[in-house]
């Protein structure tokens, strides 16, 4: 390895700029002066500003064990999604398990050279294994850590419409979603790159792991090297999680006040960490925590706490008064639940309304009345259309000036982020009309498929092309959010009321238009680099992603039917039931019956006004008063946005992930600095890992033979009465009739 192994940093950095470096011979740059680092504190104090451009990259191991980690982490993502808690194996783990191996092939594959003397001359083993060879093989394999919300399109077409699908249709379709975003991913490179401001926190957990399994470090006397470290986190993490995961599945929820009043509705409803409000659960399993909001310890201090105000506002303010209210008949549902419902609480039966070509039956949806939401659900919709509105205002209000500049290509060199400066200096981008042409043959192709096998699919080709236009629309905003908060607002509802307004009564079509202009848009904003690695890694994930649902859906009877599931089943699929109620709401019923003029959730809509107001008070607040900063810091679009996954997410996912939020952003970052910076990274990357390795472990050894305990810990929260009603006379079963 060379003298100077430290991380390239623009590798890390989510940008496009990379080469066709065929192994480089420059030496490293000399303009990269020590002093001459990110103006954000967090990157300054993770990544470092120098670089190797000899080390060799693109070898033999980076495609091997990169395609090796990208189709595990695929399989096993797919598979455990639809866990009660879905458990997400990001590339963390492919980046800690792959070191030995590719140090066994620099120690054992030869270094004969082939082709030698020709322009094509190259060799499997070009030394030791280097940090830039690891680097990209994490890549290659983060394009199979994400989920592939188009497999949720499959999974609600297939078992909950049971409407014919082929795997070659569903192939497709999982594939165009995801590399449509490469085309977006080129134009708006300049926007969400380079500017030195666009840092975003979750990469830095990974720099940190890099330096700790790459950089030679002494022991500091006070102190543990960070290898020493991760080691020691990693196994407490591996060894912990047998208890959350198998003994004592209890410890994913601590509802305590369900404990207290066992008989009360009310109590267990306040108290329920994953079916009520929350208040005072808290989880001690890793998995509970970074479920859906990612690693708390990546999330800039600021973040976490518009994190946590939205939360508390929305689940101790608003849902309370909402349910207490009987605001559209809530108390006669479940405060907390995904599920869809009758005027009279029971549940709505969905394939009674569906016609033999899986339209809308108006008459029989006549006769069975209009749908109803639970609290959590109706007030969740609301958030999100305030959610909207207030992306657009506060970028416009406290980005726009700079978007202006950066699009008049006068942004100042020294606005450039460092990492960018380097790559620039040593390696050549990847030209802006290949993005292009890429983004035409996807579209093309994808307004192909749908016209083909429309009979499937429902949307046409006029569909598609809006559904690219919402894409581009909101990526730009959404991706500035997500690259300073490390926060993802989610967008679903805009691409939802779109189509359900110009196109009810088609579900199939209402879902995929969702999966085209909603999700594309997420995969443009989480991309990392490398436009070779990460084509080629999509397709394979896709693949991987489909056959594995495919293969589950065809074997694990009655999967994702909670009705049908025996007790205790883990594949309730969280994710693939909201995502076909979703679709019923906005697509089979359409705004117009649930949200418009003949729905009776008409008043929702006032929280798009909301939703605009807010920014923009804040932006006066910070005018008025600009020397306090801490007013600047109020993120609105993230203090609403927080609730987007909820549900699935349950409440006992937000308190637990704010907590350590607050533990690592706020008391360790500002009293413990020096530990921070060490260890605070490397520290969620062995929580994460140990987790991972274990949870496959336990699977493996005791879920598939079915070996399970039956205890009072085994219950994951405690509170069966907290999803019941208390409305006069309604009957549920299991529950007290008021």
């Amino acid at each position: 390895m060379a003298n100077d192994p430290e991380i390239s940093a623009p590798l890390i950095k989510r940008s496009h700029n990379h080469n066709h470096n065929k192994n480089a011979t420059t030496s490293a740059p000399e303009n990269s002066p020590d002093d001459e680092t990110s103006p954000v504190e967090q990157v300054a104090l993770t990544v470092p500003v120098t670089d190797d451009p000899s080390l060799p990259s693109f070898t033999f191991r980076t495609w091997i064990l990169g395609t090796l980690a990208c189709a595990l982490l695929s399989f096993l993502n797919q598979f455990f999604v639809y866990r009660r808690e879905p458990l997400s194996v990001t590339a963390i783990s492919a980046q800690i398990a792959v070191v030995p191996v590719g140090h066994l092939m620099a120690a054992t594959v030869t270094e004969r050279a082939f082709l030698k003397g020709t322009r094509w001359e190259f060799t499997l083993n070009p030394g030791k294994f280097n940090v830039k060879e690891h680097v990209l093989i994490t890549i290659f394999a983060s394009t199979g850590d994400a989920t592939f919300f188009a497999v949720h399109f499959v999974c609600a077409v297939k078992v909950f419409y049971r409407m014919e699908l082929t795997v070659l249709a569903a192939l497709l379709v999982v594939i165009t979603t995801q590399v449509l975003g490469f085309g977006w991913a080129g134009v708006f490179r300049r926007y969400l790159v380079e500017p030195a401001s666009m840092w975003w926190p979750q990469n830095l957990v990974q720099v940190s792991l890099f330096r700790a399994l790459h950089e030679k470090e002494e022991r500091p006397k006070d102190g543990l090297t960070r290898n020493q470290f991760f080691l020691i986190a990693f196994l407490c993490s591996f060894a912990y999680y047998v208890f959350p995961g198998y003994l004592f599945p209890m410890l994913t929820s601590i509802s305590w006040i369900c404990w207290v009043f066992p008989t009360s509705v009310i109590a267990q409803q306040i108290g329920s960490g994953l079916h009520g409000l929350g208040l005072g659960a808290i989880g001690f399993d890793w998995s509970s925590i970074c479920s859906y909001l990612g690693s708390p310890m990546a999330s800039p201090w600021f973040a976490t706490a518009n994190v946590a105000a939205g939360f508390a506002i929305f689940m101790y303010v608003i849902t309370p008064i909402a349910y207490w209210t009987n605001l559209y008949n809530a108390r006669r549902f479940p405060i907390f639940s995904d599920d869809l419902f009758m005027s009279n609480g029971e549940k709505y039966n969905i394939s009674a309304i569906i016609d033999s070509k899986f339209h809308l039956d108006m008459e029989a949806f006549e006769r069975q009345g209009p749908l109803y939401l639970s609290t959590i659900f109706a007030m969740s919709y609301g958030i999100g259309f305030a959610c909207l509105s207030a992306i657009l205002v506060h970028v416009l209000l406290f980005h726009g000036r700079e978007i202006l500049r950066v699009s008049k290509s006068a942004i100042q060199e020294n606005k450039i982020d460092i990492h960018t400066k380097i790559m620039r200096e040593n390696y050549s981008q990847v030209p802006e009309w290949w993005f292009l042409c890429f983004l035409l043959f996807n579209i093309t192709t994808t307004i192909f498929i749908c016209e083909y096998f429309n009979n499937q699919l429902q949307l046409p080709w006029w569909g598609v092309v809006l559904a690219c236009v919402v894409s581009i629309s909101f990526t730009l905003p959404a991706g500035i959010i997500r690259a300073t908060t490390n926060q993802t607002p989610s967008l679903n509802i805009i691409t939802e009321y779109i189509i359900g307004y110009i196109y009810p009564g088609y579900p199939v079509a209402n879902m995929l238009f969702k999966v085209y202009g909603n999700v594309s848009m997420q995969f443009i904003i989480t991309l990392h680099a490398l436009l070779p690695l990460q084509v080629v890694g999509t397709i394979i994930s896709a693949v991987v992603h489909l056959l594995t649902a495919w293969w589950l859906m065809s074997t694990v009877p009655n999967i994702c039917e909670r009705d049908l599931l025996p007790a205790g089943s883990p594949w309730i699929c969280p994710g693939d039931h909201v995502f076909y109620d979703i679709s019923v709401t906005w697509g089979l019923i359409g705004p117009r019956r649930m949200f418009g003029d003949l729905g009776h959730y008409s008043a929702i809509n006032w929280f798009f006004l909301a939703g605009a107001i807010a920014p923009f008070l804040v932006w006066l607040a910070h005018k008025a008063f600009p020397q306090k900063q801490w007013i600047r810091l109020i993120n609105v679009p993230v203090l609403l946005g927080a609730i987007a996954v909820m549900p699935p997410a349950t409440a006992v996912n937000y308190t637990s992930w704010v907590l350590v939020g607050f533990v690592s952003g706020f008391v360790v970052y500002r009293y413990y600095r020096g530990w921070w910076s060490r260890h605070n990274y490397v520290l969620s990357g062995a929580l994460e890992a140990g987790l991972a390795f274990m949870a496959v472990l336990l699977y493996l050894c005791l879920g598939m033979e079915y070996i399970s305990l039956n205890w009072w810990g085994s219950d994951p929260d405690g509170c069966p009465l907290a999803s019941c009603p208390t409305a006069p006379g309604v009957i549920s079963k299991g529950c007290p009739l008021y």
